[in-house]
């Protein structure tokens, strides 16, 4: 079983925190982010990881190797020289991995009570965990669940390859994204015209009316964000309430 940890953004948001070290590297509990999310990945089977890392990126690497890689394979897919964003990153980083096998994809800093194994084993194609949230950019789905838009409701801005979407798909449903996503390698070759950064929400609105990229809604999802100095209190809260994301 296959993941991958986007661990290189900056942290800006996490300041003064993020000028001495990586997000992936602040501690809620004791225990930093990346470790909570590794063990978490182990616990239900992953036994390849990749991890991508840019700010810091040394802190990282020297963490996992000093916890001999918590007895699992685990790579680094280096964006030291440039940032590639969630699409370029996973492009760069898929090529890493010993097979083909589907790739359960999770921002480092996303705290959830979610069946990671269940949205696994249950994804026929690539798969984005979402919910119900209130948020201002939602993904549009139709009423099978394929993908079909993105919009932004604070300014209108509607993406889609489908010029006239409102039109095509009267009943479309709104959900917010997880940072949470099964990826098939599969779709790799429709990448070749993809290059350095790039958004990976941008490259499925490119292929949605060809190849289908499902949502998995979960009404149970409990989500956090670890983006800002004030959650890091709501998450320790968050792992004193759901304590399996440390088991």
């Amino acid at each position: 079983m296959n993941a991958m940890i986007f661990a290189a953004g900056l942290g800006t948001r996490l300041k003064p925190l993020t000028d001495i070290m990586p997000k992936a590297m602040v501690p809620i509990n004791g225990k930093p982010l990346i470790q909570i999310l590794i063990e978490r990945l182990k616990a239900i089977g992953v036994t390849e990881i990749v991890v991508n890392v840019h700010h810091f990126a040394q802190q990282i690497i020297d963490f996992i190797n000093a916890n001999n890689s918590f007895g699992i394979n685990i790579t680094f897919s280096d964006e030291t020289q440039q940032l590639l964003e969630t699409g370029g990153g996973l492009k760069k980083a898929a090529q890493l991995f010993s097979n083909n096998h589907p790739i359960l994809v999770h921002n480092v800093d996303i705290l959830s009570n979610a069946d990671l194994l269940c949205l696994y084993n249950n994804a026929p194609s690539t798969t984005l965990l979402v919910s119900q949230r209130p948020t201002q950019r939602y993904l549009l789905f139709d009423h099978a669940n394929r993908l079909v838009g993105w919009t932004n409701i604070a300014t209108g801005e509607i993406k889609s390859p489908y010029p006239d979407i409102k039109a095509s798909y009267p009943e479309l449903k709104k959900y917010a994204f997880s940072g949470i996503q099964i990826f098939y390698p599969s779709l790799l070759p429709l990448m070749s015209d993809w290059h350095g950064k790039f958004s990976i929400i941008d490259f499925y609105l490119s292929i949605c009316h060809k190849t289908p990229i499902l949502c998995h809604l979960d009404p149970q999802l409990q989500l956090l964000d670890v983006g800002k100095l004030d959650t890091i209190k709501k998450a320790e809260d968050f792992l004193q309430k759901y304590p399996i994301l440390t088991h």
